[in-house]
Protein backbone atom coordinates (compact mmCIF):
# COMPACT_ATOMS: atom_id res chain seq x y z
CA UNK A 1 0.00 0.00 0.00
CA UNK A 2 1.29 3.05 -1.37
CA UNK A 3 1.38 7.04 -2.08
CA UNK A 4 1.25 7.16 -5.76
CA UNK A 5 4.54 8.50 -7.55
CA UNK A 6 4.43 11.87 -8.58
CA UNK A 7 4.57 12.92 -11.86
CA UNK A 8 8.49 13.82 -12.01
CA UNK A 9 9.34 10.27 -9.81
CA UNK A 10 7.12 7.68 -12.16
CA UNK A 11 9.21 9.42 -14.83
CA UNK A 12 12.55 8.97 -13.22
CA UNK A 13 11.28 5.46 -12.19
CA UNK A 14 10.60 4.50 -15.30
CA UNK A 15 13.87 5.98 -17.41
CA UNK A 16 15.48 4.23 -14.43
CA UNK A 17 14.64 1.18 -15.56
CA UNK A 18 15.29 1.36 -18.76
CA UNK A 19 12.31 2.53 -20.37
CA UNK A 20 11.71 4.89 -23.36
CA UNK A 21 9.48 7.55 -22.35
CA UNK A 22 7.97 9.86 -24.10
CA UNK A 23 5.32 12.72 -22.66
CA UNK A 24 2.05 13.06 -24.53
CA UNK A 25 1.10 16.84 -23.88
CA UNK A 26 -1.15 17.57 -20.67
CA UNK A 27 -0.72 13.94 -19.21
CA UNK A 28 0.66 15.85 -16.30
CA UNK A 29 -2.95 17.03 -15.19
CA UNK A 30 -4.94 14.37 -17.61
CA UNK A 31 -6.63 12.32 -14.85
CA UNK A 32 -10.20 11.71 -13.31
CA UNK A 33 -9.52 12.28 -9.84
CA UNK A 34 -12.85 14.88 -9.78
CA UNK A 35 -15.06 11.47 -9.66
CA UNK A 36 -13.11 9.33 -7.54
CA UNK A 37 -10.43 8.54 -5.45
CA UNK A 38 -6.81 7.62 -6.45
CA UNK A 39 -4.96 6.12 -3.73
CA UNK A 40 -3.41 4.42 -1.58
CA UNK A 41 -2.07 2.06 -4.62
CA UNK A 42 -1.42 -1.58 -4.21
CA UNK A 43 -0.33 -2.41 -7.70
CA UNK A 44 -0.24 -2.69 -11.61
CA UNK A 45 -2.51 -3.62 -14.48
CA UNK A 46 -1.78 -5.18 -17.70
CA UNK A 47 -3.93 -4.82 -20.80
CA UNK A 48 -3.79 -5.00 -24.12
CA UNK A 49 -6.00 -2.21 -25.95
CA UNK A 50 -7.53 -3.93 -29.13
CA UNK A 51 -5.99 -1.59 -31.63
CA UNK A 52 -3.69 -1.44 -33.76
CA UNK A 53 -1.21 1.78 -34.34
CA UNK A 54 0.62 4.08 -31.81
CA UNK A 55 -1.04 7.26 -32.88
CA UNK A 56 -4.42 6.14 -32.83
CA UNK A 57 -3.81 3.87 -29.39
CA UNK A 58 -2.43 6.86 -27.27
CA UNK A 59 -4.68 9.10 -28.84
CA UNK A 60 -7.77 7.04 -27.80
CA UNK A 61 -5.67 5.39 -24.14
CA UNK A 62 -5.59 9.70 -23.62
CA UNK A 63 -9.02 11.06 -24.47
CA UNK A 64 -11.31 8.28 -24.35
CA UNK A 65 -14.36 7.30 -25.38
CA UNK A 66 -18.60 9.70 -25.36
CA UNK A 67 -19.20 6.31 -23.06
CA UNK A 68 -15.29 6.31 -21.26
CA UNK A 69 -13.47 9.43 -20.66
CA UNK A 70 -9.92 9.51 -20.49
CA UNK A 71 -7.32 8.77 -19.60
CA UNK A 72 -8.02 4.95 -20.19
CA UNK A 73 -4.56 4.19 -18.33
CA UNK A 74 -1.69 5.83 -17.35
CA UNK A 75 1.08 4.90 -20.07
CA UNK A 76 0.72 3.21 -23.80
CA UNK A 77 3.37 0.61 -24.61
CA UNK A 78 4.08 0.71 -28.38
CA UNK A 79 4.71 -2.09 -30.57
CA UNK A 80 8.54 -0.88 -30.08
CA UNK A 81 8.32 -0.94 -26.67
CA UNK A 82 8.41 3.24 -26.71
CA UNK A 83 6.49 3.67 -23.19
CA UNK A 84 3.33 6.91 -23.83
CA UNK A 85 2.67 8.67 -20.56
CA UNK A 86 -0.92 9.96 -21.27
CA UNK A 87 -2.28 9.98 -17.32
CA UNK A 88 -1.15 11.22 -14.12
CA UNK A 89 -3.75 10.32 -11.52
CA UNK A 90 -7.07 7.94 -11.14
CA UNK A 91 -7.93 6.45 -14.57
CA UNK A 92 -10.19 4.65 -16.21
CA UNK A 93 -8.77 1.36 -16.94
CA UNK A 94 -9.44 -1.44 -13.89
CA UNK A 95 -12.98 -0.82 -13.66
CA UNK A 96 -14.88 -2.94 -10.90
CA UNK A 97 -13.36 -6.70 -9.94
CA UNK A 98 -12.71 -8.54 -7.05
CA UNK A 99 -11.66 -7.00 -3.28
CA UNK A 100 -10.54 -10.38 -2.63
CA UNK A 101 -7.92 -10.58 -5.29
CA UNK A 102 -6.71 -6.85 -4.52
CA UNK A 103 -6.42 -8.21 -0.75
CA UNK A 104 -3.94 -11.31 -2.43
CA UNK A 105 -2.21 -8.37 -4.33
CA UNK A 106 -2.04 -6.30 -0.81
CA UNK A 107 -0.90 -9.85 0.87
CA UNK A 108 1.33 -10.69 -2.20
CA UNK A 109 -0.01 -14.11 -2.13
CA UNK A 110 -1.49 -16.29 -4.80
CA UNK A 111 -4.97 -14.57 -6.96
CA UNK A 112 -7.74 -16.46 -6.41
CA UNK A 113 -10.04 -16.50 -9.79
CA UNK A 114 -12.27 -12.98 -10.00
CA UNK A 115 -15.99 -13.93 -9.30
CA UNK A 116 -17.95 -11.08 -7.94
CA UNK A 117 -16.75 -7.25 -9.10
CA UNK A 118 -17.38 -5.38 -5.94
CA UNK A 119 -14.18 -3.51 -5.44
CA UNK A 120 -13.03 0.26 -7.45
CA UNK A 121 -9.93 -0.91 -8.89
CA UNK A 122 -9.49 2.27 -10.55
CA UNK A 123 -8.53 3.77 -6.98
CA UNK A 124 -5.35 0.99 -6.26
CA UNK A 125 -4.04 0.10 -9.52
CA UNK A 126 -1.75 1.57 -11.86
CA UNK A 127 -2.54 0.88 -15.77
CA UNK A 128 -0.38 0.01 -18.96
CA UNK A 129 -2.10 -0.81 -21.75
CA UNK A 130 -0.50 -2.64 -24.38
CA UNK A 131 -0.93 -1.81 -28.38
CA UNK A 132 -2.82 -5.83 -29.68
CA UNK A 133 -5.58 -6.93 -31.23
CA UNK A 134 -5.97 -9.09 -28.30
CA UNK A 135 -7.28 -11.95 -30.91
CA UNK A 136 -4.35 -14.23 -29.67
CA UNK A 137 -2.71 -13.83 -33.32
CA UNK A 138 -1.39 -10.33 -33.06
CA UNK A 139 2.24 -11.09 -32.23
CA UNK A 140 3.88 -9.67 -29.49
CA UNK A 141 7.38 -8.04 -30.21
CA UNK A 142 10.02 -9.05 -27.74
CA UNK A 143 10.84 -5.16 -27.50
CA UNK A 144 7.30 -4.70 -26.34
CA UNK A 145 7.42 -7.68 -23.73
CA UNK A 146 10.68 -6.49 -22.65
CA UNK A 147 9.16 -2.54 -22.18
CA UNK A 148 5.86 -3.82 -20.51
CA UNK A 149 8.18 -5.81 -18.01
CA UNK A 150 10.48 -2.80 -17.21
CA UNK A 151 7.51 -0.48 -16.94
CA UNK A 152 5.95 -2.79 -14.06
CA UNK A 153 9.26 -3.83 -12.37
CA UNK A 154 9.66 0.48 -12.64
CA UNK A 155 6.67 1.01 -10.10
CA UNK A 156 7.26 -2.48 -8.01
CA UNK A 157 11.26 -1.07 -7.33
CA UNK A 158 9.71 2.46 -6.81
CA UNK A 159 6.79 1.21 -4.03
CA UNK A 160 8.64 -2.20 -2.77
CA UNK A 161 6.46 -4.16 -4.16
CA UNK A 162 7.17 -8.11 -5.43
CA UNK A 163 5.94 -9.43 -9.14
CA UNK A 164 3.37 -10.50 -7.10
CA UNK A 165 1.57 -6.85 -7.58
CA UNK A 166 1.45 -7.31 -11.55
CA UNK A 167 -1.44 -8.80 -12.71
CA UNK A 168 -3.60 -8.78 -15.84
CA UNK A 169 -6.93 -7.38 -16.27
CA UNK A 170 -8.35 -10.34 -16.23
CA UNK A 171 -7.17 -11.69 -12.85
CA UNK A 172 -9.08 -8.66 -11.95
CA UNK A 173 -12.61 -9.16 -13.15
CA UNK A 174 -13.91 -12.54 -15.12
CA UNK A 175 -15.64 -9.76 -17.53
CA UNK A 176 -12.56 -9.26 -19.51
CA UNK A 177 -9.86 -11.36 -21.57
CA UNK A 178 -6.57 -8.93 -21.63
CA UNK A 179 -3.99 -9.60 -22.36
CA UNK A 180 -4.27 -12.18 -24.41
CA UNK A 181 -1.52 -13.66 -26.07
CA UNK A 182 0.80 -14.64 -23.36
CA UNK A 183 0.57 -15.41 -19.11
CA UNK A 184 0.98 -13.98 -16.72
CA UNK A 185 2.74 -16.38 -14.76
CA UNK A 186 5.24 -16.17 -17.23
CA UNK A 187 4.90 -12.45 -17.43
CA UNK A 188 5.21 -12.12 -13.09
CA UNK A 189 8.35 -14.75 -13.59
CA UNK A 190 10.20 -12.15 -15.99
CA UNK A 191 9.10 -9.16 -13.50
CA UNK A 192 10.96 -10.70 -10.89
CA UNK A 193 14.28 -12.11 -12.64
CA UNK A 194 14.50 -8.51 -13.42
CA UNK A 195 13.81 -7.62 -10.28
CA UNK A 196 17.07 -9.72 -9.04
CA UNK A 197 14.69 -12.79 -7.54
CA UNK A 198 13.94 -15.39 -9.83
CA UNK A 199 10.01 -16.59 -9.01
CA UNK A 200 7.93 -14.27 -7.21
CA UNK A 201 8.09 -14.71 -3.04
CA UNK A 202 6.59 -18.47 -2.20
CA UNK A 203 6.46 -20.17 -5.19
CA UNK A 204 7.94 -22.88 -7.23
CA UNK A 205 6.55 -22.59 -11.42
CA UNK A 206 5.60 -25.64 -13.00
CA UNK A 207 8.18 -23.91 -16.34
CA UNK A 208 10.84 -21.78 -16.11
CA UNK A 209 10.33 -18.09 -16.36
CA UNK A 210 11.98 -16.32 -19.49
CA UNK A 211 15.13 -15.29 -18.78
CA UNK A 212 15.75 -12.51 -21.06
CA UNK A 213 16.71 -12.32 -24.49
CA UNK A 214 20.35 -11.01 -23.60
CA UNK A 215 20.56 -13.86 -21.12
CA UNK A 216 20.97 -16.36 -24.59
CA UNK A 217 23.18 -13.95 -26.34
CA UNK A 218 25.80 -14.25 -23.49
CA UNK A 219 25.92 -17.98 -24.26
CA UNK A 220 25.65 -19.37 -20.62
CA UNK A 221 26.19 -22.16 -19.11
CA UNK A 222 23.27 -23.13 -16.90
CA UNK A 223 20.58 -25.99 -15.73
CA UNK A 224 17.90 -23.82 -17.77
CA UNK A 225 19.58 -24.30 -21.01
CA UNK A 226 19.94 -28.73 -20.46
CA UNK A 227 16.17 -28.09 -19.89
CA UNK A 228 15.42 -26.06 -22.64
CA UNK A 229 17.13 -28.61 -25.02
CA UNK A 230 15.49 -31.56 -23.65
CA UNK A 231 12.08 -30.18 -24.56
CA UNK A 232 13.59 -29.23 -27.88
CA UNK A 233 14.82 -32.69 -28.41
CA UNK A 234 11.12 -34.02 -27.07
CA UNK A 235 9.39 -31.67 -29.63
CA UNK A 236 11.14 -32.78 -32.31
CA UNK A 237 13.04 -30.13 -33.06
CA UNK A 238 16.48 -31.29 -32.25
CA UNK A 239 19.63 -30.04 -34.22
CA UNK A 240 21.94 -31.76 -31.76
CA UNK A 241 24.56 -34.41 -32.67
CA UNK A 242 25.41 -34.67 -28.65
CA UNK A 243 24.16 -33.61 -25.31
CA UNK A 244 22.15 -31.17 -24.95
CA UNK A 245 24.18 -30.32 -21.86
CA UNK A 246 24.02 -27.16 -20.19
CA UNK A 247 26.68 -24.96 -22.31
CA UNK A 248 24.79 -22.60 -24.84
CA UNK A 249 26.30 -23.72 -28.22
CA UNK A 250 25.16 -23.27 -31.76
CA UNK A 251 23.47 -26.58 -31.74
CA UNK A 252 21.05 -24.92 -29.23
CA UNK A 253 20.45 -21.95 -31.61
CA UNK A 254 19.56 -23.86 -34.35
CA UNK A 255 17.17 -25.98 -32.28
CA UNK A 256 15.23 -23.57 -31.16
CA UNK A 257 15.49 -22.10 -35.17
CA UNK A 258 13.73 -24.89 -35.67
CA UNK A 259 10.78 -24.57 -33.20
CA UNK A 260 10.46 -20.74 -34.01
CA UNK A 261 9.66 -22.27 -37.85
CA UNK A 262 7.37 -24.87 -35.99
CA UNK A 263 5.66 -22.18 -34.71
CA UNK A 264 5.10 -20.20 -37.94
CA UNK A 265 7.81 -17.58 -37.64
CA UNK A 266 10.36 -16.70 -40.43
CA UNK A 267 13.60 -14.56 -40.99
CA UNK A 268 14.69 -12.74 -38.26
CA UNK A 269 11.46 -13.99 -36.28
CA UNK A 270 13.20 -17.40 -36.67
CA UNK A 271 16.84 -16.51 -35.68
CA UNK A 272 17.19 -19.33 -32.95
CA UNK A 273 17.59 -16.51 -30.24
CA UNK A 274 14.61 -17.06 -28.06
CA UNK A 275 12.20 -14.73 -27.33
CA UNK A 276 8.98 -14.47 -24.53
CA UNK A 277 5.97 -15.67 -26.64
CA UNK A 278 8.08 -18.50 -28.08
CA UNK A 279 9.51 -19.21 -24.64
CA UNK A 280 5.91 -19.63 -23.12
CA UNK A 281 5.09 -22.32 -25.86
CA UNK A 282 7.70 -24.47 -25.47
CA UNK A 283 6.83 -24.68 -21.49
CA UNK A 284 10.29 -25.59 -20.45
CA UNK A 285 10.39 -27.06 -16.58
CA UNK A 286 11.47 -25.46 -14.08
CA UNK A 287 14.91 -26.06 -12.88
CA UNK A 288 16.50 -23.60 -10.54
Amino acid sequence: MSTPLSADALVSALRAEGVTVVETAGWRTNNRNSKGGWGPVNGVVIHHTVTSGTAASVSLCFTGRSDLPGPLCHGVIAKDGTVHLVGNGRANHAGRGDGDVLDAVIAETALPAPNENDTDGNVHFYGFECVNLGDGKDPWPEVQLDAMVRASAALCRAHGWSARSVIGHKEWTNTKIDPRGFTMADFRGRVAARLGTEVPAGTTPAHQPFPGADWFRKRPRSAVVTAMGRRLVAVGCSAYSAGPGPQWTEADRLSYATWQRRLGYSGSDADGWPGATSWAALKVPYSS
